[in-house]
């Protein structure tokens, strides 16, 4: 979006360019009138620049989230699995007794 609208800028800081190398301005000497429109040359640049290094840091900014969120989501599912084999791996409210831990490797098979 930015980029589009240092493009837009870009298009009216030409044609105003050229609308004063045509017409020039009463008010203003043309030697003012360039340095004008030198300067706001110099800002667009200094603007495009800086919209492209942001674009590189969101673009970098956005494949760090993307990894993290593939680590999370299997860290989250590993999680899962251990939460559920632990739950799998208590023994039940009788005796440690061998009819007990029969059951309990019956139920984990």
């Amino acid at each position: 979006e930015l980029e589009n609208q240092l493009t837009t800028k870009s298009k009216t800081l030409d044609e105003l360019k050229q609308s004063l190398a045509l017409n020039g301005s009463a008010e203003q000497t043309p030697e003012a009138q360039s340095l004008r429109i030198a300067e706001l040359c110099e800002m667009m640049d200094s603007m495009t620049n800086q919209v492209a290094q942001l674009k590189v840091s969101m673009q970098s900014i956005l494949e760090q989230w993307r990894a993290y969120d593939d680590i999370y989501a299997e860290v989250s599912l590993m999680t899962t699995r251990y939460l559920y084999c632990i739950d799998q791996c208590k023994p039940s409210g009788e005796e440690a007794s061998w009819e007990a831990l029969k059951k309990q490797v019956k139920t984990l098979q």
